[in-house]
């Protein structure tokens, strides 16, 4: 089974979102915030990362920007979720590190692809 991690703030788009993904077959971590994010991804080895942007305590892009590079977690791939899709936004991200941005709200087929495919190609 495909281990997610999600880390979103908001607990009701939380909660939505991991048992629409545990429907579709993935076993999911839900996390509130960035700090929280690594802990889980060094503890559990997700095989993919969920990251919304904008979090309490350390934001998506800082803890993504940890994740790659720290020696456990950087070959886990990350897909930023968040409403906030601005060149600017989506090009931070994109130098932090993350495999992919998905804009909320999240249309789930779209984001199972691209789950899917940041799987596939995945370094070992």
């Amino acid at each position: 089974m495909v281990k997610l991690l999600l880390a979103e703030d908001h607990e009701l788009s939380r909660d939505l979102l991991a048992r629409r993904l545990e429907r579709h077959g993935y076993e999911v971590i839900a996390v509130a915030d960035g700090r929280e994010a690594i802990r889980a991804a060094r503890k559990h080895q997700p095989d993919l990362i969920l990251m919304d942007l904008e979090m309490p305590v350390m934001d998506g892009n800082a803890a993504i920007r940890y994740l790659k590079n720290d020696l456990h977690t950087f070959r886990i791939p990350v897909i930023v979720l968040s409403a906030h899709v601005s060149v600017e936004n989506v090009t931070k991200a994109m130098a932090a590190g993350c495999h992919a941005y998905e804009a909320k709200p999240v249309v789930l087929s779209r984001l199972v692809e691209r789950i899917e495919e940041a799987i596939k190609a995945k370094p070992e």
